[in-house]
């Protein structure tokens, strides 16, 4: 029981730290439709202040992902003002945000990668997000080890009882083997963020395999970012310069695991495998 108090206790303060935060979001460009002059027949005094407020809350109307190529102008263009007009309070929220979203275990993060790319920007924003994702899944598995090992072992048994069994088998390479889970997961990075101290992985190991085995997909996800914010039309998205620029991402991204699946699966299968008598497998023995 007082495990459970203290996790709503940190979950209902970090809710109630970021909700504060949004509430100073500042409003962003208005809308193409509305000019200048409309504006300035606003202003000032209080009718200033409802066409501020009113832009706050189109604001964060306007924050979702691209549906078509008139949503992605639009979002393409909030984020381009928010990069060069409020860099410091837009930082400040995106981590956030971010680090909200992995130390609860909360799915999805390709959208707060593709902010990354779009805001900050390639190499920035690609060590935002892999630092943003390691702290925020070591924070997932310090909260887990501090207060929900009874209740994840209680609510996956089977699940659990799984990925002990490959840890067991393959802890001798520990740490090759949790970069393998990174690349080709064979559960979601969520439920290992949550189970990895109930099976005894080592934090440092944990922290370590995060960070290198999501680079590839976090890669991906802030180069496409990068081109949400700077597309200008339909033709520039799907240019020959776009698509090899796509292609060699995904030839980036791809090497790593390419370089797991060549050179390690045989020693994670020597470690895993046995004959049904209990005696190591002879094709595997070094």
């Amino acid at each position: 029981m007082r495990s459970l108090i203290g996790l709503v206790s940190v979950v209902v303060t970090a809710t109630v730290y970021l909700y504060s935060l949004s509430l100073y979001l500042p409003p962003g460009p208005p809308r193409p439709a509305q000019t200048s002059a409309e504006i300035e027949h606003a202003a000032p005094g209080a009718e200033g202040s409802e066409v501020s407020a009113e832009r706050t809350e189109d604001t964060r109307s306007r924050l979702k992902f691209p549906s078509d190529l008139e949503d992605l102008r639009e979002l393409s263009e909030l984020l381009q003002f928010y990069k060069t007009e409020h860099t410091a309070y837009v930082l400040l929220l995106f981590c956030s945000a971010y680090l909200y979203k992995q130390s609860f275990a909360i799915p999805g993060s390709s959208f707060l990668n593709i902010l990354a790319g779009a805001i900050f920007g390639l190499y920035w924003g690609l060590l935002l997000a892999c630092v943003l994702t390691t702290v925020g899944s070591t924070a997932c598995y310090l909260l887990s080890q501090a207060f929900g090992k009874s209740y994840i072992v209680r609510l996956f048994p089977d699940k659990v009882a799984m990925l002990q069994s490959k840890v067991e088998d393959n802890k001798d390479c520990l740490f090759f083997f949790l970069l393998f889970l990174r690349f080709f997961p064979m559960t979601p990075n969520w439920f290992l963020n949550m189970c990895a101290p109930v099976v005894n992985i080592p934090v440092t190991f944990f922290f370590c395999s995060v960070f290198i085995g999501l680079l590839p997909y976090n890669f991906i996800c802030v180069q496409t970012g990068v081109m949400l914010a700077e597309v200008s039309s339909l033709d520039h998205l799907f240019s020959w310069q776009r698509l090899a620029q796509l292609l060699a991402t995904a030839c980036a991204a791809l090497l790593p695991g390419a370089l797991i699946h060549r050179y390690g699966q045989r020693r994670l299968r020597g470690t895993a495998s046995h004959e049904p008598n209990g005696l190591p497998d002879n094709k595997n023995v070094h």
